[in-house]
């Protein structure tokens, strides 16, 4: 998947302001169903939020790396205990995805 261009990026940060986190990553870690429904979710949403428990920042950065590297996302943005998460769905869901519900921000 080609990087992100600037613009791009800002135009997801955007919409990501908008959103809440649909997956939270607890004190079990990255687990099988962690990375399922994380994928399932980009399926739908495209654009996600994934919170991440911890106080260990590298520990948080380490989970962060193998979430990305196991959905095959790509990490925008990273705040704190939140990352936004991207990835293009195959097939775009009218209803669901965030890029189309939120299409009106990245218009201004």
């Amino acid at each position: 998947m080609p990087a992100l261009s600037i613009h791009e990026r800002k135009r997801l940060r955007q919409i990501g302001h908008a959103l809440n986190p649909v997956v939270m990553i607890g004190s079990q870690g990255l687990t099988e169903n962690v990375i399922e429904e994380t994928n399932r979710a980009l399926n739908d949403h495209e654009l996600i939020k994934v919170k991440i428990a911890g106080e260990d920042r590298d520990a948080r950065a380490a989970v962060i790396d193998s979430i990305v590297e196991a959905t095959g996302a790509e990490s925008v943005q990273k705040i704190g205990k939140i990352v936004l998460l991207y990835k293009k769905a195959a097939k775009q869901n009218q209803n669901l995805s965030n890029l189309v519900r939120f299409a009106h921000l990245s218009n201004k």
